[in-house]
């Protein structure tokens, strides 16, 4: 748990030197005019990493050649002209409730430069393989949620479980970057489920009560004698990157409680599936009623496979249409409607906001091995709840799914749009470690999508 993907042990010194001067100065202020009332209090940014064939969920092509249809049939929808996989049954009697986008573009092919740009918003200078996470790239997007919009004290601004993504190297993107520590996320690392998830570093030691924490000394020995218990572990680094940050977690029940899935029903953990992500997604509902800013879940660790994510280009012979029947669909036809309609069962659809995209999509040509490749010149997002256009399609493919035909965009118009919603003005200037002024997002507002 906590920031990643640096992997050095906990320095207890540099921790002391933090001291207790207060959450807002160790977070650093807003930019004046940088943030205003936003319609998204929370964004679930459900990360599809892989990269997700349009072609075989949202955006089909019965009317295509076989190689570029496919083997799946359609579904229609109550939105008109909107068609579906026949796979995605739950899913077609909620795209009404679903902003689709449907002409994202860019030129990243690779899966840890695209990936990079699909977490940030910020296109790589290359599109490299070997392109390496560093503390000089550019932040997650919950980073600088976390930065110009932070949350209540003990309420983390920024989550993000339950896998670290990678192909080969960590791919970048993942935390705060040079925007610093305080901002990167609180990761979590284990399976939500498995039996008895929970976070035991949140729970304070016996005998010591919220009173006897809020006095500065004591909390101060208690945090210090948690890191000594915990500090070589996973689950402790970065809980030393502030004093106040760790104090206020363990002085919140709100937060113990929203990580404590024993607390929900079987019949809605049921609902979600007894899988790593089902349970994700539930955690990441529990997450926006306790109130956190930017709540990022991560399909798979990996990229393909049998049980892995979206990379279905049919090699070592794992052909794409049983992984996409047995694992990718059914999953996805589970998950993102149980949790829209959970959201907005319980009022909150209206202020999170919930999107669901990759890294890229696929090809429209169906290869010599059965599978797609890396496409992405022309691939969807999925948006859902404040301040989007519900049933509304923006920008369309052509007749195979190639290239947009309308309405072109690019990751950064969605990072612009994303921060838009949350009431945080794009044109915002940070700097980097060379103190060049940058745009928290060099992009438009998608303006189409918004209700």
């Amino acid at each position: 748990m906590f920031p990643l993907p640096v992997a050095t042990p906990l320095d207890r010194r540099s921790v002391l030197k933090v001291g207790f001067g207060g959450l807002a100065a160790l977070a650093g202020g807003t930019s004046r005019g940088a943030v205003a009332k936003g319609r998204a209090k929370t964004i679930i940014f459900l990360h599809q990493w892989g990269g997700p064939s349009h072609h075989d969920t949202i955006d089909p092509k019965p009317d295509a050649p076989d190689n570029i249809r496919g083997e799946l049939g359609v579904l229609k929808t109550r939105v008109p002209g909107a068609l579906v996989s026949d796979l995605l049954p739950n899913t077609s009697k909620i795209i009404d409730k679903v902003c689709q986008i449907r002409s994202l573009h860019h030129t990243m092919a690779n899966h840890n430069s695209a990936g990079y740009y699909s977490l940030t918003g910020m296109a790589p200078s290359t599109d490299d393989q070997r392109l390496r996470d560093s503390r000089d790239l550019f932040p997650a997007y919950g980073a600088i949620a976390d930065r110009f919009a932070p949350t209540p004290a003990g309420i983390p601004g920024f989550v993000a479980f339950p896998h670290t993504i990678a192909d080969g190297s960590i791919t970048p993107g993942q935390h705060a970057s040079f925007l610093g520590k305080r901002h990167d996320p609180l990761f979590v690392g284990q399976d939500p489920n498995q039996a008895g998830f929970k976070l035991p570093e949140l729970a304070l030691p016996a005998g010591i009560t919220p009173e006897r924490l809020a006095r500065r000394g004591e909390a101060r020995r208690i945090i210090e004698r948690q890191l000594g218990d915990l500090e070589q572990t996973a689950l402790a680094r970065g809980l030393g990157e502030q004093y106040d940050r760790a104090h206020a977690l363990l002085a919140s029940p709100r937060v113990r409680e929203a990580f404590d899935l024993s607390r929900e029903p079987d019949a809605i953990r049921d609902r979600y599936g007894r899988t790593t992500y089902g349970q994700s997604c539930l955690l990441a509902r529990r997450l926006a009623e306790a109130g956190c800013r930017w709540i990022q879940v991560y399909l798979h660790p990996s990229i393909g496979g049998a049980k892995g994510g979206w990379d279905t280009h049919g090699f070592r012979g794992e052909k794409m249409y049983p992984i996409l029947k047995n694992h990718l669909l059914p999953l996805m036809d589970q998950t993102l409607p149980t949790l829209l309609l959970d959201l907005q069962e319980r009022g909150l659809l209206e202020s999170t906001l919930l999107v669901w995209v990759g890294e890229f999509g696929r090809s429209p040509k169906i290869n010599d091995l059965a599978g797609r490749d890396h496409w992405p010149k022309c691939y969807p997002a999925l948006l859902a709840g404040a301040g989007v256009k519900p049933g509304h399609i923006h920008g369309r493919s052509d007749k195979i799914g190639a290239y947009p035909a309308s309405d072109a965009c690019k990751p950064e118009d969605l990072s612009a749009t994303l921060f838009h919603l949350m009431g945080i003005n794009p044109a915002t200037e940070i700097r980097d470690p060379l103190d060049r002024p940058l745009p928290l997002s060099p992009g438009k507002v998608i303006d189409g999508v918004l209700a």
